[in-house]
Order: C-alpha cells, then sequence, then structure tokens
C-alpha cells in the first residue's frame, strides 16, 4: 500500500482544522497558507470529507469548515480508507475484490491477510488527537 498525497494532504488538513479548534470556521485560504497546499488541491479533498461527514462547511462570507466531532473520533484508518479506497497490500484482499481463481494454492495468501489485519489495526487505533501529541 502507498498512500497517495491525497490520503497525506487530508491527514495534514485535518491536524491543522484539529490544532485551529478555537476559531468558528476555518477559511481554505488559511489552511492552504499554513500548509504550503494548493487551495484548489484542499477544495477537492474538503468536499470528498465534507460529502462523508467528516467535516461541516459553510460556503460565502465567513464561511468556512469545521470539525464535527471530538479530534479522537477521527482516526487515520477511516480517513486513509476515504482517500485511498483500501488500506489492502495485495489487490486480492481489496473489498469487492472477485474470488482469486488461486486462492486455494495461495501460499501467501495467509502471509498477506495477516499484514493486512496489523495494517488496518494499526491504522485504526490512531488519532488526529494522537497525532498532535507527537
Amino acid at each position: 500500500m502507498i498512500v497517495s498525497t491525497r490520503g497525506r494532504y487530508a491527514l495534514r488538513v485535518l491536524i491543522d482544522m484539529a490544532e485551529h479548534t478555537d476559531e468558528e470556521r476555518i477559511p481554505l485560504k488559511a489552511i492552504a497558507e499554513r500548509q504550503a497546499i494548493s487551495q484548489k488541491y484542499i477544495e477537492a479533498i474538503m468536499t470528498l470529507l465534507s460529502k462523508n461527514g467528516f467535516v461541516d462547511g459553510v460556503h460565502g462570507k465567513g464561511g468556512g469548515y469545521k470539525l464535527n466531532r471530538p479530534i479522537e473520533e477521527y482516526k487515520v484508518g477511516d480517513i486513509l480508507r476515504l482517500t485511498e479506497g483500501t488500506l489492502a497490500p495485495v489487490a486480492c484482499l481489496e473489498k469487492g475484490a472477485g474470488i482469486c481463481e488461486r486462492k486455494a494454492a495461495c501460499r501467501t495468501i495467509g502471509m498477506w491477510s495477516k499484514l493486512n489485519e496489523l495494517i488496518e489495526n494499526y491504522l485504526d487505533n490512531i488519532s488526529i488527537a494522537d497525532l498532535i501529541k507527537k
């Protein structure tokens, strides 16, 4: 599994927002400047996060985005699954993957399954709150 720029930037944006929860709404421009990420790229990320219930947004004057739950509830695994589509290390373990014709004879499926479990458990136990502490 390789985490794309979108996944890494989504984490940076949510960490930034968590560090500025004292603000009523955080304008995209402010996040873009602090994180040195183009505002257009952040807009795409925020649309994805907003449509999937991770943040609330208001457009127009005085608008911006805010987190809609405690920062401890934002799990890295959930964020990366949203932005990446999967955390699976191999295609045959991805959600919705067809049945592999070699599965019965596959000598590596157990290893890949264990790695997948380790990745998911690890990332599902790290929150945005944890990342702010480090």
